[in-house]
C-alpha cells in the first residue's frame, strides 16, 4: 500500500512539474485593436522556460515587446515601440517590424533587371526605402503559432507581382523561435515566379537599459567587420568598401557607441548624422557566425548577434526627435535606441560589384539571424 501511495505521489509531482514547464513555455494570443482600415490586429506572446517574453504583432510581423534579465535577474522590456497598432503605421513606423521587399535604400527608386527597367515607390527623398509606401511593415501577415519546447510563430505573406513596383509574385515566410538560452532566431525564406530582388531584415530598436531609459551612447559594441560602405548625402552607398581601420567606424575592438559618434571631422559621420551605415563582415561566408556584441555596463545585459548575412546596418536613432511617444509614455529623443539590421548591401540592384540580391524562379532565398541575450557580471 505504501509503495502505491509513493508512486501516486511521484506521478502527481511529475504531472505538476510538467504542467509548470508547459506554463513556462507558452504562446498567448490577444487582440491588439482595430486599424482605421477596419482590419483587426493580433499579438502573439512567446515565453520560454527562463521567463523571457517576445510579443509579435501580425501587423508587420512587428516585435512590440522583448524582455531580458539584467545581472540581478530583473526583467525589462529592451525594445522601443508604441501602445497602439495604428501608431506603428505613423509615428513609430518601422520600429520592430519586418522589412521588405528590400531593406534599406535603392537610389532614385529605380533599377534594371534582365533588360527591364523598374520604378519603385519613392518614400525617402528621391530614394526608395524599406520596401516603399506600403512595405512589409504595413501589411497583416498570416500567423501560425508553433507549439513545443521552444515556442515560435510562423508568418507568411504573398507580395504580388508589381507591389510597390517590384516584379514577381514573392512568397515570403518568416519564423520567429524563442529558445531556452534566451535567444530569438529569425529564419527568412522566400520564392518567386519571376526574377526579382529581395533583401529582408528586422528593424528592432534596442536599448539594453530598458525602453525609454535614456540614450544608448554608453552602450559598448563590437562589430566583426573590417570594412563599411561610405555614402553620399542621401545615404546611398558610393560603391567603395572602405577599411574601418583608423576611422570612427572601427569597432573591431570594444568602443562606446557615443565615443566618436559626433566626430564631424569625419565626412561619413557628418553625412550620416552619426552612425547610419552598412558594415561589411570580415567573414563573408553564408554560415551562421557571430558578428556583433553589445554590452550595457550598468544593467550588465549583453546582446550577441549571429547571422548568415554579409553585412549589418548599424543605426543609432539619429532621426528620432522627440515627436514619437513610446509605450512607457516617454518621448523618444535622438539616439534613444540602436538598430543592428542584418542584410545584404543597400542599393545592391544598382551596383554590380555588390553581392547580388537577385532571386530567380526555382531558387530559395534563405537567411537566419539570431539575437542572443546574456549578462556580464
Amino acid at each position: 500500500m505504501k509503495k502505491v501511495l509513493i508512486l501516486a505521489l511521484a506521478i502527481s509531482v511529475w504531472s505538476c512539474n510538467e504542467s509548470k514547464k508547459e506554463e513556462a513555455m507558452s504562446i498567448k494570443v490577444e487582440n491588439a485593436g482595430v486599424l482605421a482600415s477596419g482590419d483587426s490586429v493580433k499579438v502573439y506572446t512567446l515565453k520560454n522556460v527562463a521567463g523571457m517574453e517576445v510579443s509579435i504583432m501580425d501587423l508587420g510581423g512587428t516585435i512590440i515587446k522583448w524582455t531580458a534579465p539584467d545581472k540581478e535577474g530583473k526583467f525589462a522590456d529592451i525594445t522601443l515601440g508604441s501602445n497602439t497598432p495604428e501608431d506603428y503605421l505613423t509615428s513609430t513606423k518601422y520600429l520592430g517590424a519586418l522589412i521588405g521587399r528590400f531593406g534599406n535604400r535603392i537610389a532614385k527608386g529605380k533599377f534594371s533587371l534582365d533588360g527591364n527597367d523598374y520604378t519603385l515607390a519613392v518614400n525617402n527623398g528621391p530614394n526608395a526605402l524599406h520596401g516603399g509606401l506600403k512595405g512589409f511593415n504595413a501589411v497583416i501577415w498570416n500567423a501560425t503559432p508553433i507549439e513545443g519546447a521552444e515556442p515560435g510563430l510562423k508568418l507568411t505573406y504573398l507580395s504580388k507581382d508589381g507591389e510597390e513596383g517590384y516584379p514577381g509574385n514573392l512568397n515570403v515566410e518568416v519564423v520567429y523561435t524563442l529558445k531556452a538560452d534566451n535567444s530569438l532566431s529569425i529564419d527568412y525564406t522566400a520564392t518567386t515566379d519571376k526574377n526579382t530582388v529581395v533583401n529582408l531584415t528586422n528593424h528592432a530598436y534596442f536599448n539594453l537599459k530598458g525602453e525609454g531609459q535614456g540614450d544608448i551612447l554608453d552602450h559598448e559594441i563590437v562589430l566583426n567587420a573590417d570594412k563599411f560602405l561610405p555614402t553620399d548625402a542621401g545615404l546611398i552607398p558610393t560603391g567603395e568598401l572602405k577599411p574601418v581601420a583608423g576611422t570612427p567606424f572601427d569597432f573591431t575592438t570594444s568602443h562606446l557607441i557615443g565615443e566618436r559618434i559626433n566626430d564631424t571631422k569625419d565626412i561619413d559621420i557628418k553625412l550620416g548624422g552619426g552612425y547610419d551605415h552598412c558594415w561589411v563582415f570580415t567573414d563573408q561566408s553564408n554560415k551562421l557566425k557571430s558578428v556583433a556584441m553589445v554590452t550595457e555596463p550598468v544593467s550588465g545585459r549583453t546582446m550577441e548577434v549571429l547571422t548568415t548575412e554579409p553585412a549589418v546596418q548599424f543605426y543609432t536613432g539619429n532621426f528620432l526627435n522627440g515627436t514619437a511617444t513610446g509605450k512607457s509614455g516617454v518621448k523618444y529623443e535622438r539616439r534613444y535606441g540602436f538598430c543592428l539590421e542584418t542584410q545584404h548591401f543597400p542599393d545592391a540592384p544598382n551596383q554590380a560589384a555588390f553581392p547580388t540580391t537577385v532571386l530567380k524562379p526555382g531558387e530559395t532565398y534563405k537567411t537566419t539571424t539570431v539575437y542572443k541575450f546574456g549578462v556580464k557580471k
